[in-house]
């Protein structure tokens, strides 16, 4: 299975008084392309939800390299750095042009009525499409 890079194109409000994207921002397009990353998978966040498992994030790392601007075409891709029975952590890299802007990691645990689950048992499909990508 190949998942494709999420786009997300820098809106005017996301920009600051410099008319640089604000840092802040790459948290939320983490987000955004770790949601489509999921629904390519055929397992989307609302479904897990839905089904009574949420993920929170518990670690965040940006590396900031070059700045972005309105109307950029932010590409991100999404892979898998680490899975573990009670986590998982993704990797960022963002380009514009072709050109990195940043890459980042995000940190998430699975929850189901507040403890701790883990996806191989609660979602094994889930667990073995993630299981069948390359890891980065």
């Amino acid at each position: 299975m190949t998942i494709k890079p999420y786009r997300h194109e820098v809106k005017y409000y996301e920009c600051d008084r410099m008319g640089i994207t604000h840092h802040s921002n790459y948290i939320r397009f983490m987000e955004e392309a770790r949601v489509d990353w999921m629904d390519q998978l055929g397992y989307g966040f609302d479904r897990m939800e839905a089904e009574g498992v949420v993920s929170p994030v518990v670690g965040i790392d940006c590396r900031y390299r070059h700045t972005t601007t309105f109307k950029d075409i932010i590409e991100i891709a999404v892979s898998v750095a680490e899975t573990t029975p009670l986590r998982i952590v993704f990797n960022y890299t963002m380009k514009v042009g072709g050109k990195l802007v940043c890459t980042a990691t995000s940190t998430h645990c699975f929850l189901e009525n507040g403890r701790p689950v883990a996806l191989a048992d609660r979602f094994p499909e889930l667990y073995e499409n993630i299981m069948r990508l390359p890891k980065e």
